[in-house]
């Protein structure tokens, strides 16, 4: 039972030292959204962080303020939502491998 535990923990240990080399490569991928019909994009990298938007000067109207602003949240919210999903995709690779008795389908 002991050689059980220990080999579960070296596993544990090795996946961990896997997902934050994981999280360091993710910081460095990105992801691009858009709304209105590519009037507004943003870039968003694998920490949820947003390091680009770009608006068409098209878009710019001082006689309407609130649809840019819509347009914007809703290019960061899909970039937010595809940035978790590839660092999702990223980390599950790592977890696959993972194999402790009696817990299928943990990761």
């Amino acid at each position: 039972m002991k050689g059980g535990i220990g080999n579960i923990m070296k596993q544990a240990q090795r996946m961990q030292a896997k997902m934050m080399k994981v999280q360091e490569e993710l910081a460095g991928k990105t992801v691009e959204a858009s709304s209105g019909g590519g009037m507004v994009t943003v870039v968003v990298n694998g920490k949820n962080e947003v390091v680009k938007i770009n608006i068409e000067k098209e878009v710019v109207s001082p006689d309407d303020i609130e649809m840019l602003q819509d347009l914007v949240l809703a290019a960061v919210n899909e970039g937010i939502r595809k940035s978790q999903e590839m660092a999702q995709e990223e980390m599950s690779k790592v977890s696959k491998g993972l194999n402790i008795p009696g817990m299928p389908g943990l990761f």
